[in-house]
């Protein structure tokens, strides 16, 4: 029973860590956006370059991170990471300029991906041991998603209770009060997590052999010549660039529709919850059929929610319209985001060579996080209102097209040897 329970705290931990290193560089901006923008006397495109400094950082932090976990513990490198970002949200909170705010998600390029994210796939893959390797990554991801809309929806709260109780009539000053208290609360929190992994991630590993695996650079090599490791990529940039998009809810309510801060923030916590219910259902299923077959299934969904928000038919009065359309085009994304690993034992990687084409493929996979931020920010500073959002759901329609049919082409690949 103590071992059970002492396994269940741990996977908390790295659940509870998992989101909160991002709490500062993304989710204050994707779910107060519109504050956000107003606060720090930002543009789309503005704030889209910051976010792309952290995605060129975080490419050259995905090649490098591996061997940095394979050298330290998971333990020190997660919890270095988690108070190195915490302490960024000192300068935060400042309001920095432009120039300091794109150095700071630079740095936090660094410390979210370069110090964390290998240590955290590490740490999973520990935890689950030789036969529990479905159930570590899926309770992961199904728990961040959880975890993700509880602070979504606390954080909404607080935030619509630190304005006076007309919140449309609120000023700029009390926004930009009740915004840098959200940041210090999210600062806090980082370090507190932070003191939680290094108390409960164990120092080494209890569960993998110590031995070491050699790389096999014919593996590599073959792994460079699969046309399904190149439709994963394709498929993995698709998924991706959809969880982007997700950012520009919020906004769309308030631009589009005219709502208020605190509704808008509302409907942005809205694709939150669907999170944990589409990732854990979509893995349950792909359990019983295929991987491809529900990540095709997710792309059909994700183009049927962004075209539908693309055409610009819904109006102010079709809440409930726009709320369904959201869920909808969530799923699709969220979906897709929980199975597109899987798809790597469906193509056949052999063992050996899984950690080179993991790294293949996010690094190519998650270019997202260079181009996406500055594209939508352009889409939507040179076509105000709701037409610029139009424009973001209407590229996102053409990536989840292209998912799609990159997923039809990786299910015609022969599989590789193992």
């Amino acid at each position: 029973m103590l071992a059970r329970n002492r396994r269940a705290l741990i996977m908390l931990a790295l659940v509870v860590a998992g989101e909160t290193i991002f709490l500062l560089p993304f989710v204050v901006a994707r779910i107060f956006r519109p504050t956000f923008l107003d606060v720090f006397q930002l543009t789309n495109l503005q704030l889209g370059s910051a976010f792309a400094l952290y995605g060129f950082v975080a490419m050259i932090s995905y090649f490098l991170g591996g061997p940095l976990a394979d050298k330290y513990s998971a333990r020190r490198l997660m919890t270095l990471a988690l108070i190195t970002t915490s302490a960024g949200g000192i300068l935060f909170v400042t309001t920095p300029s432009l120039l300091w705010l794109t150095i700071l998600y630079g740095i936090w390029g660094l410390t979210t991906i370069l110090l964390f994210w290998a240590a955290l796939i590490r740490a999973t893959r520990e935890w689950g041991g030789a036969t529990a390797q479905g159930k570590a990554y899926g309770l992961l991801d199904g728990g961040r998603g959880l975890f993700a809309a509880l602070l979504a929806s606390i954080s909404v709260g607080v935030f619509a209770w630190l304005l006076p109780e007309d919140s449309s009539s609120a000023t700029l000053a009390q926004r930009s009060s009740a915004l840098k208290q959200i940041i210090w609360i999210f600062t806090g929190l980082v370090l507190l997590v932070a003191m939680l992994v290094w108390y409960v991630i164990p120092e080494k590993s209890t569960v993998l052999s110590e031995k070491k695996g050699r790389l096999s650079l014919k593996g590599v090599r073959d792994l460079l010549k699969s046309r399904s490791i190149w439709y994963h990529a394709i498929i993995v940039v698709c998924a991706y660039t959809g969880y982007k998009a997700t950012d520009d809810f919020s906004l769309l309510a308030r631009d589009a529709f005219g709502y208020h801060d605190v509704a808008a923030a509302k409907l942005g916590t809205v694709s939150f919850w669907v999170r944990p219910l589409a990732a854990v259902g979509a893995g349950f299923l792909a359990d019983r059929s295929k991987a491809s077959i529900i990540t095709m299934i997710s792309f059909g969904l994700m183009f049927i929610g962004s075209a539908f928000l693309a055409i610009g038919v819904l109006e102010a009065n079709m809440f409930g319209v726009l709320i369904l359309t959201v869920v909808t085009t969530s799923v699709g994304i969220y979906a897709v985001r929980g199975v597109y690993f899987s798809l790597i034992d469906e193509a056949g990687v052999p063992m050996a060579v899984t950690g080179s084409a993991v790294g293949l493929v996010s690094v190519i996979g998650f270019t997202p996080d260079i181009f996406m931020g500055p594209l939508m920010g352009y889409l939507i500073d040179s076509s105000p209102g709701a037409l610029g959002h139009q424009h973001v759901f209407g590229v996102l329609s053409g990536f989840a097209l292209i998912g799609f049919t990159a997923t039809v082409l990786f299910r015609m690949c022969k599989p590789l040897k193992n």
